[in-house]
């Protein structure tokens, strides 16, 4: 028995629900009782929680209890521990209830029919040790001691509603204690699971008292272990006790499971323990053939003596699911834990069993990796079919790696090692595994002298530099290494040239371009093919751009762009096409460049070319954006930061957070541009693409509240005109705002400075856009009230895209309707306003719809709220929403008739309460029933 007092706690990550509920049981035991059921796997806290309570317990008598395996065939055993400090109160219950009780806890039996009457005494005992003071029961891992007791605990679980009496009993997810209220512990986020390692490496360095460990470990390497760990908290813990300070700084390869002699694992082996040896052969065999084709176990078993039935026990253990389409495990941890946990020489027989069974001809690298698994020391021959077998990654460039890091560990002279670590670690940087990738880099540099393979790794590094790490950096290593493969690889030293030239552009540094130029121009032939000739192109046109030469910038990225729809076969590579997407864009052929740009995004995600694929969703949410369709723009801008973000690439996941902030201060969403810009947090460097797309988030915010000068100052700032520093092609997209901005200011060098490098840029396209930029410009900086002005405005109504629901054209009508109001033209103004005003509606940009609808009134208008039907106020998604709602549906069965989460149907649901101005589902309705009674809803 133990008396507990309220100490300082422990934080127990991912477990608050839990925690509120174990503290409404204790403060519920006052005037009444309860119980609560903990279900959980192995390592999931739930002894934490059991140690929550006694530490909150106060000044309750607490009694704990554990269920033990090595009492599970003695009935009452768990029941006797528990009870033992209370059995004096035995003397205050029935003499028939004392006498069955003392025989039961002595070792003798309880006949069936006297069930009932020992559950009562064991219920009568508790609440005798209650009277004088609120008492708490905890039985740890009911299930897995003996059955009886926890008959017994369930029947006194059940009824303590009238007690000063709290029963809490953990158990196992396959647990099933009816009548009790549980809570089933959920696998922690990866937030909260990086969170438990930081915890603990502190842990560590205190208890330590030593400097090895670093202070904060390496994101990489806590998003790592937080995948390996599955979750779940003690494989977490276990995990950081192994690892080395390499290993918390990202310096050294991670461990692939939980140690095996970890607490979990002891955990798990012990249940495999009760388990027969037949089951567990079975069950290794499944852990272990990761396709989980049911054939190839039912084969393998049968190889091994046995059959698939034998995993029976495995089953209602709930350690596998045993169905038609084959053997899965409710938990990926339980298949790493059940092979970490097994003998290395039962590990390779299992191994010998699977490759055995494996000679279909879409099975020769799943074979070879299981052969390389079950092999010590160098195979030669071994290592080849692994290398043949993972060419092209069509088993996924993950596994693919994978067979090549084994078919370097198996190879006996050092430059195929070299070779074969390269290609894993390009493999990995394609499944978008950066950091596994660095690590191969690292082995390579540690093995090879060579130093054309130093080089292409050198090449490999820069890239991942490129996208995850220093951008600045990245441009030096790319330079390197490119002029050392130049004359044995053209094709790699362009690539790299490319990378370089994204390198020192995303950094700022785009005077540095000149190099980049020389040097493809050096490496280019007249009869280079396809491929080759894009990266030329693109090249050649991007320096000529940098430096104000857009006569002979034209010519090659149209180049660049035709090429660019023209390839096929091996040349048709997500890298070519987005060559010549962003050729593309810098020649304003955004229908050209969007195309390009999908069709690189298509190809990255069949091929399962991760590193790819955030940086082709950039540029096809650029091109969305420059075509107007800014809810396309967002929506792939957050499809580019969630890859960003899952593959580690730091870098393109900030210029996609940038895009997001910029394309929602557009709309005067001030909330969630800056959460962007807060997400952006202070990685970025000054200079740099992300840090110029917050400044122009932040300008354009700006200048929706009235700032004028605060906002053409942010934008001024961009880029260093003539210098070749800052960011160029963001000032140029940007520059619109900047002399909108400038156009309320006396001084205005920069804007007007802006807008020449912008009309050089436009006046070599073919872009009406552009060119209606240019002139909306050019009508803001003219003399208020003049001709001039007007004849600006109306060039740029010509020319803007005749498509409706643009930004541009709208804000342009804006800006025309509040010159002429200003000029005293009140009449004429009204015209543009009305257009604004409608334009901005239909497009759900209310703060700007607004500011037309005051326009119009201080035009001498009255004006209500805009009158234009469902049909045209919403997008055609957000439409269906509205009619699905107005039929009666619920957001989950819209969510399951549409195909989307409950989350975005919430989202566009919000939008249409909006734009419609309606609070209610009970309003949407009525406002449908109408508009069907006249006919407008089927108005497209």
């Amino acid at each position: 028995m133990v008396t507990a007092s309220r100490v300082q706690l422990t934080v127990l990550r991912g477990r608050d629900d839990e925690c509120r509920a174990v503290r409404s049981l204790l403060d519920g035991t006052t005037n009444a009782g309860g119980a609560l059921l903990l279900r959980g796997e192995p390592g999931s806290g739930r002894t934490a929680l059991i140690g929550y309570a006694h530490r909150h317990a106060e000044d309750r008598t607490v009694l704990v209890g554990s269920g033990l395996a090595e009492e599970a065939t003695l009935p009452y055993a768990g029941l006797q521990r528990l009870v033992d400090p209370v059995l004096h109160h035995a003397a205050d219950l029935p003499d028939e209830q004392r006498q069955l009780l003392r025989r039961a806890l002595a070792g003798e039996s309880c006949p069936a029919d006297r069930q009932l009457t020992l559950s009562m005494a064991v219920l009568g005992l508790l609440a005798a040790a209650a009277h004088t003071r609120p008492l708490l029961a905890t039985m740890d891992d009911v299930d897995r001691g003996d059955p009886q007791t926890a008959q017994v605990l369930a029947f006194v679980a059940r009824r303590l509603r009238h007690l000063p009496l709290a029963v809490l009993l953990t158990a196992d997810v396959t647990a099933n204690l009816d009548g009790i209220p549980a809570h089933q512990l959920r696998a922690l986020t990866e937030h909260e699971s990086t969170a438990v390692l930081t915890d603990r490496l502190r842990r560590l360095a205190e208890r330590e008292r030593v400097d090895r460990l670093p202070e904060r470990p390496a994101a990489s390497a806590l998003a790592a272990l937080a995948t390996t760990g599955g979750g779940n908290p003690q494989a977490l813990v276990d995990l950081a006790e192994v690892l080395s300070a390499g290993q918390w700084r990202g310096e050294e390869p991670l461990p692939d499971a939980p140690p095996a002699d970890g607490a979990l694992g002891r955990a798990y082996r012990a249940r495999l323990d009760r388990l027969p040896p037949e089951t567990r052969r079975v069950l290794l065999l499944a852990a272990l053939d990761e396709d989980g084709a049911p054939g190839t176990l039912i084969r393998a078993a049968a190889a091994a003596g046995t059959e698939v039935e034998a995993l029976a026990p495995a089953e209602v253990a709930g350690l596998v699911r045993v169905e038609q389409g084959g053997v899965t495990f409710p938990q990926p941890l339980v298949r790493m834990m059940i092979a970490a946990s097994a003998p290395l020489a039962e590990r390779r027989a299992a191994h010998r069993l699977l490759a055995e069974v494996l000679v279909a001809p879409g099975q020769r690298l799943r074979r070879a990796m299981h052969l390389a698994a079950a092999t010590a020391g160098a195979d030669p021959v071994l290592a080849a079919e692994l290398e043949q077998a993972a060419v092209g990654g069509s088993d996924g460039w993950a596994t693919a790696s994978v067979a090549l890091r084994w078919a370097a560990e198996l190879s006996d002279q050092p430059q195929l090692t070299a070779a074969r670590l390269l290609t894993a670690a390009r493999y990995a940087w394609a499944g978008g595994q950066p950091d596994a990738a660095r690590l191969l880099l690292d082995r390579l540099r540690a093995v090879c002298a060579d130093p054309v393979v130093r080089a292409r790794a050198d090449l490999l590094r820069g890239e991942l530099e490129l996208r995850c790490g220093t951008a600045s950096g990245a441009s030096v290593t790319l330079l390197a290494a490119a002029a050392s493969v130049d004359r044995t690889d053209r094709a790699l030293a362009l690539t790299g040239l490319v990378r370089a030239g994204e390198a020192v552009c995303f950094a700022g540094d785009q005077y540095r371009y000149a190099e980049v130029g020389r040097r493809a121009l050096a490496l280019r032939r007249p009869d280079d093919p396809p491929a080759l000739e894009v990266m030329g192109c693109l090249v050649a046109g991007v320096a000529a751009t940098l430096r104000g030469d857009h006569e002979r910038a034209g010519p090659a990225l149209r180049r660049a762009v035709v090429l660019g729809g023209r390839l096929t076969g091996w040349a048709l590579t997500p890298t070519a096409l987005s060559c010549a997407a962003a050729a593309g864009l810098l020649v304003a052929v955004d229908g050209a460049a969007h195309r390009l740009a999908g069709r690189a995004v298509e190809l990255a995600r069949e091929r399962g070319e991760l590193s790819m694929l955030s940086r082709a969703l950039e540029l096809r949410a650029v091109a969305e954006y420059w075509l107007g369709r800014h809810e396309a723009a967002a929506e792939t801008s957050r499809d580019g930061l969630r890859v960003a973000r899952a593959t580690g690439q730091v870098n393109c996941a900030n210029v996609h957070l940038g895009m997001l902030a910029v394309l929602a201060a557009i709309r005067a969403d001030r909330a969630t541009s800056l959460r962007r810009i807060r997400e952006i947090g202070e990685s970025p460097t000054p200079g740099s693409r992300p840090h110029a797309l917050a400044a122009w988030a932040l300008a354009v915010l700006d200048l929706v509240d009235g700032r004028h000068a605060e906002a053409a100052d942010r934008l001024a700032s961009l880029a260093r005109l003539g210098t070749g520093r800052g960011q160029v092609l963001v000032q140029v997209m940007a520059t619109p705002y900047l002399v909108e901005a400038a156009a309320h200011l006396a001084h205005r060098p920069a804007a007007t400075a802006a807008l020449a490098a912008f009309d050089r840029w436009a006046s070599s396209t073919a872009s009406p856009l552009r060119r209606a930029l240019s002139a909306r410009c050019h009508a803001l900086l003219a003399p208020r009230g003049g001709a001039e002005a007007e004849r600006h405005f109306q060039a740029a109504l010509r020319l803007h895209p005749t498509e409706a629901g643009t930004v541009e054209r709208a804000r342009t009508e804006l800006l025309f309707g509040q010159e002429l109001r200003r000029s005293r033209r009140p009449r004429d103004a009204r015209t543009h306003l009305h257009q604004a005003r409608e334009m901005f509606s239909l497009l759900g940009v209310e703060c700007w719809a607004e500011q037309a609808t005051t326009e119009l009134r201080a035009a001498g208008e009255s004006i209500g709220p805009p009158d234009l039907p469902a049909a045209r106020l919403l997008t055609g998604q957000q439409l269906r929403i509205a009619e699905l709602v107005a039929e009666g549906a619920t957001n989950r069965e819209i969510a399951a008739r549409m195909f989307l989460s409950t989350r975005t149907v919430d989202h566009h649901l919000r939008n249409v309460f909006h734009r419609l101005g309606i609070r209610s589902r009970t309003e949407l309705a009525r406002a449908f029933t109408a508009e069907r009674h006249v006919g407008l809803a089927s108005d497209r």
